[in-house]
């Protein structure tokens, strides 16, 4: 009965320590994000002089006021919204096509495709080359120039083809032959429903990735009217910091603009940061099945 008493104090003690461990781990992660919260609504002399740690100091939206006040943070997010949303189901779509695949076992020259596809993630051409080989396509201001050059992430290829491997019975897929099914419909009507959680996975770092994207869009598509949020912030931010250093040569205003520069950035990191953040708790549930499956063979 000791001993027993004893095991239960020791888990009730393994589990404080646990608790208090991911709660000092998510307060780390979580308060960089808060602290630009704060400081995008508070004085920026203020965030300087430490003086906002919890809560905003001199609160004031200037800052977004500034943001928004430009007329192309508007096409921006449209822009940003058609490109990740093309891009994700673009990529997906390719992630399933070349995974699946792969991930048979009577494929021909398996290994030596994977070797093809594994190769490219060491080595690469590099911006130059790529930059003529888009030109040459014709795809320089086209938003497929977006999608088209990188629309497989080899990492991401082999988190799916793993997955496909290990979490999804063989002989269930076999039985489905069997029965008269074709490889295509194997896939649509059972590897698809099976793979939701790895499908959910690809989506949400697709997501990220085309949503934070604005060196691409910088190199390949000239046009301003295309820019994408981020690059359109970018801008924002630039012609700011324009505006205050021309400030200090003509007269004493720097001061005040250089404020207004510094609110506008971190404005800018929520503006572009909430969508995202919006969007990933509808996801988690799949988000954190899809990371652990295929950790143990199965």
């Amino acid at each position: 009965m000791k001993k027993a008493n004893k095991l239960g104090l020791s888990d009730r003690l393994s589990d404080i320590i646990l608790v208090v461990i991911c709660v000092a781990v998510t307060l780390i992660v979580a308060y960089p994000l808060y602290y630009v919260l704060v400081a995008s609504v508070s004085n920026p002399y203020d965030v300087y002089a430490g003086k906002t740690f919890l809560l905003p100091s001199e609160f004031t939206l200037e800052g977004y006021k500034s943001v928004f006040a430009d007329d192309s943070i508007f096409t921006g997010y449209f822009n940003s919204i058609k490109y990740t949303i093309i891009g994700t189901v673009y990529s997906v779509v390719l992630l399933y096509m070349v995974a699946y695949p792969l991930a048979q076992k009577d494929l021909p020259g398996r290994k030596l495709i994977s070797i093809f596809f594994i190769v490219t993630m060491y080595f690469g051409g590099g911006l130059v080359p790529t930059y003529l080989i888009v030109k040459q396509t014709g795809l320089i201001g086209n938003m497929w120039s977006l999608f088209l050059p990188g629309g497989v992430s080899v990492a991401n290829m082999i988190l799916v083809k793993n997955y496909f491997q290990n979490s999804i019975p063989g002989e269930l897929v076999e039985a489905a032959q069997i029965d008269g099914c074709t490889k295509l419909g194997t896939l649509l009507k059972i590897v698809l429903p099976l793979s939701l959680p790895i499908l959910s996975v690809m989506v949400v770092f697709s997501m990220v990735a085309y949503w934070n994207d604005w060196f691409t869009a910088l190199i390949y598509l000239p046009n301003s009217d295309m820019a994408p949020l981020p690059l359109v912030l970018r801008n924002i931010l630039i012609k700011s910091s324009a505006s205050a250093t021309q400030a200090s040569t003509i007269s004493g205003g720097y001061a005040e603009l250089n404020k207004m520069t510094e609110m506008i950035k971190f404005a800018s990191i929520i503006v572009a940061a909430a969508p995202m953040l919006i969007a990933y708790p509808f996801v988690q549930k799949y988000f954190e099945k899809g990371m652990m499956a295929g950790a143990v063979k199965g």
